[in-house]
């Protein structure tokens, strides 16, 4: 049976992000718990006025919520906020079970959901620092025995004791064995520039429906569920467009607000594809109502990775799930998409604009092209495939030994197209 849980989610007056509604930020919290098999038993958002530096809310506020705490018989509290160490410990004391912040349970989500080497061992720096800046602050005495890499153990469990020192020492070593993983990575990414495949980067806030577009695509079977932090290791897959041009899709780890900056530095390596990606997808759930509002987060967290050039030229936006949109909304937002140039509207359940999408990607991935003509020898079959390859051919016509190809390339294929086959006429 999982472990009875209290989610709090307090809302500061006057601080709460207008586009984002407390009643979202409740259910986000509920659903972030329900994610590793918690349950919920109660919930309830909290306004308050100000900061208690010794509870975080006040006093009477968490005296109400012991006597649920109690009266429910449960063993765990989740708050949805950041809580400084001696916080954490007075409200643990006050409700005499265990409480973990937001911080702590996105660890403990991504600690589960890890599969890949890289992905274990990012998790694993990220909780190491998180722990450390609770021993930084003065919480040493870890006195409810936390197992394992998570923060839901409870007593019997081995218990870790992890001072400052030890934890460096980890963390030192953690982060070269990810050094060696991103060197690998960048090995990788060196072969697929050889083979000059372009690299499309689904990003998007988590629960977006990335996945499910990704496995449409690509005929993949990566996890997709309708649940937060359903995809945590990066996959990647060939995709051949309508033109028969291939690209490589990349499908990553969902963005959520108020990500810890624990993450954001571990998980770096696994968001290096979006930095090194030719175009970058932002999958929305245009059907949430706090979709506006995760979007500024998305897009924050790609500036944070460095990519603010990105972000102001404008991201493809793929407006997907209008299949939970009723006709009339579907319809009214539908026409005004078609007036955007970098905006599609799809459902990766029902296949619904995805042939729009496919028509964007070559569309975007055309633009910078060149647009040469050239007359081949029908003997000449290396370069006649090399265009093929590596360009996309728009039109051939063979007469006698000649084949006339119009094709469309990458300026640096183009240039290497003249050096290798010099043989060419230009038409």
């Amino acid at each position: 049976m999982s472990e009875k849980t209290f989610v709090l989610n307090p809302v500061l007056k006057g601080k709460t992000d207008t586009e984002r509604s407390d009643r979202a930020g409740l259910e986000e919290i509920k659903n972030l718990t329900a994610a590793i098999d918690l349950t919920v038993v109660a919930a309830e958002s909290v306004l308050l006025s100000r900061l208690n530096a010794a509870l975080y809310i006040g006093k009477g506020a968490a005296e109400r919520i012991r006597d649920v705490i109690k009266e429910n018989e449960i063993t765990l509290a989740v708050v949805n906020t950041a809580l400084s160490p001696i916080q954490q410990r007075n409200l643990e004391k006050l409700w005499q079970c265990k409480v973990i912040d937001r911080t702590a349970l996105i660890l403990e989500i991504f600690g589960e959901r890890a599969r890949t080497k890289e992905g274990v061992l990012q998790v694993e720096l990220a909780h190491l620092s998180y722990q450390r800046s609770r021993l930084v602050r003065g919480w040493t005495h870890l006195e409810r025995q936390r197992g394992g890499k998570g923060f839901l153990g409870g007593p019997g469990e081995t218990q870790i004791e992890l001072d400052r020192r030890v934890i460096t020492d980890n963390i030192v070593k953690l982060k070269k064995e990810l050094e060696e993983v991103k060197r690998t990575r960048h090995l990788h990414r060196k072969a697929r520039q050889r083979v000059p495949f372009p690299v499309i980067a689904l990003v998007g806030y988590t629960n977006a429906g990335k996945s499910t577009l990704f496995n449409r695509l690509t005929n993949a079977n990566v996890f997709a569920k309708d649940m937060l932090f359903a995809t945590l290791d990066p996959t990647m897959r060939q995709l051949k467009l309508p033109s028969g041009r291939q690209v490589i899709l990349s499908d990553t780890v969902g963005f959520i607000s108020d990500l810890p900056t624990e993450l954001v530095a571990a998980f770096r390596a696994t968001l290096e594809e979006v930095l090194e990606a030719s175009l970058i997808l932002h999958i929305r759930d245009i059907s949430h109502p706090d979709t506006t509002a995760q979007k500024a987060d998305v897009e924050n967290v790609l500036k944070a990775l460095g990519l603010s050039k990105q972000v102001d030229q404008g991201l493809i936006e793929v407006l997907n799930k209008s299949d939970l949109m009723d006709k009339q909304e579907r319809s009214a937002l539908q026409s005004a998409v078609s007036r955007q140039e970098k905006q599609v509207l799809i459902s990766a359940v029902t296949g619904e604009g995805i042939p729009d999408l496919l028509a964007l990607l070559e569309k975007s991935l055309a633009a910078g092209r060149l647009e040469i003509n050239v007359n081949i020898s029908v003997a000449d079959g290396a370069a006649l495939a090399y265009l093929y390859r590596v360009g996309e051919v728009l039109e051939r016509h063979d007469a006698d030994q000649i084949c006339h190809v119009r094709v469309r390339l990458d300026p640096a294929d183009a240039a290497k197209f003249q050096n290798n086959f010099p043989q060419v006429i230009y038409a």
